[in-house]
C-alpha cells in the first residue's frame, strides 16, 4: 500500500502554515512537504515535526530575488543560485528533512543551450554539497502551460541532465499531474525512469484537482505503483477547492481521511 505524504504548499492552506502541520498528522498523514518554508524559524517548524511524530522530507529552493521561479538554469545568476541553494541546505538540514527541490528557473527558447550548461555544472556543485549532509536533490518537469518557459518540463530531459551530471543524490520529482499535461503515458514513463525517481507527487489534471475529480484514475494508479516496485511516499500535492478534509475522500482506504 501506498504511503502518502501531505504537501502543505498546498493543502490544508485554510491554517496558517505553522499550523499546518498538525492538520496533516490530524487527517492520518505520516509525513509532509513544506515548499517555500522560510518565513518560519527552523526551530520552530521542527518542534511542529518532532511534536507530532512526522517524517520531514522535501522542500523546495528558494525562489529569485523577483520571485522567480529558481534560478539553477539562468545564465549570469550562478553566484545568486549558490546563495539561495545554500539556504535551502542550511533550512532543510535543520528541520530534520531528506532533499531539495531544486527549482531551474525560466529560460527563453534561444538560452536554452547555454542554460543546459549553466544546470549541469550548478547541480553537480550542489549536488556534493548535498551530499555531504546526506541530502538528495531533484529536479520536477513543470508543465509548460502553467509555467511557460520552465527549462525542465520533460522527464527525458531530466533523465539526461541526471547522466551529464554524474551525481547519485540527484534524482527525478515525478508529478503525475505535470508529466500527464506535458506528455501522458504516466505509468510507462514511470516505469521506464523508476531507478532514477526520489519522490512521486499527484493532482487530477488538467487544472490540479483532487485526485477523484480529475482524468486520471488514481486508484489504478496507486495500485500500479505499488506492483512496479515504488517503495517512497506518494506526495498529495493539489487544490482541495475547500477544506483541505472535504477534499480527503480518496485517502480513505489508506487511512487518509
Amino acid at each position: 500500500m501506498p504511503r502518502f505524504s501531505a504537501n502543505l504548499g498546498h493543502l490544508f492552506v485554510e491554517y496558517p502554515l505553522i499550523e499546518r502541520i498538525g492538520a496533516a498528522a490530524r487527517s492520518g498523514f505520516k509525513a509532509i512537504e513544506l515548499q517555500l518554508p522560510y518565513e518560519l524559524a527552523p526551530s520552530a517548524v521542527k518542534a511542529e515535526i518532532d511534536k507530532h511524530s512526522l517524517t520531514m522530507l522535501n522542500i523546495n529552493s528558494p525562489q529569485g530575488p523577483a520571485g522567480e521561479p529558481g534560478l539553477a538554469a539562468v545564465a549570469g545568476r550562478e553566484q545568486d543560485f549558490r546563495t539561495l541553494f545554500s539556504k535551502a541546505l542550511d533550512y532543510v538540514t535543520a528541520i530534520g528533512g531528506t532533499s531539495i527541490h531544486v527549482l531551474s528557473g525560466i529560460v527563453p527558447p534561444h538560452e536554452r543551450p547555454a542554460a543546459e550548461k549553466v544546470i549541469v555544472a550548478n547541480l553537480a556543485r550542489a549536488a556534493d554539497a548535498a551530499a555531504a549532509r546526506n541530502i538528495f536533490l531533484m529536479l520536477e518537469p513543470l508543465n509548460q502551460r502553467d509555467r511557460p518557459d520552465y527549462f525542465v518540463s520533460h522527464i527525458e530531459h531530466i533523465a539526461d541532465i541526471i547522466a551529464k551530471v554524474g551525481k547519485p543524490n540527484l534524482k527525478i520529482m515525478y508529478d503525475f499531474y505535470h508529466v500527464q499535461v506535458m506528455q501522458g503515458d504516466v505509468l510507462k514513463r514511470m516505469e521506464k525512469h523508476l531507478p532514477l525517481i526520489g519522490h512521486v507527487q499527484f493532482a487530477g489534471p488538467p487544472t490540479r484537482l483532487p485526485p477523484q475529480k480529475g482524468e486520471l484514475n488514481f486508484p489504478i494508479i496507486f495500485d500500479a505503483i505499488d506492483a512496479m516496485g515504488w517503495k517512497g511516499w506518494v506526495g498529495a500535492e493539489y487544490g482541495p477547492g475547500g477544506p483541505t478534509v472535504d477534499s480527503l475522500v480518496w485517502g480513505k482506504p489508506y487511512g487518509i481521511g
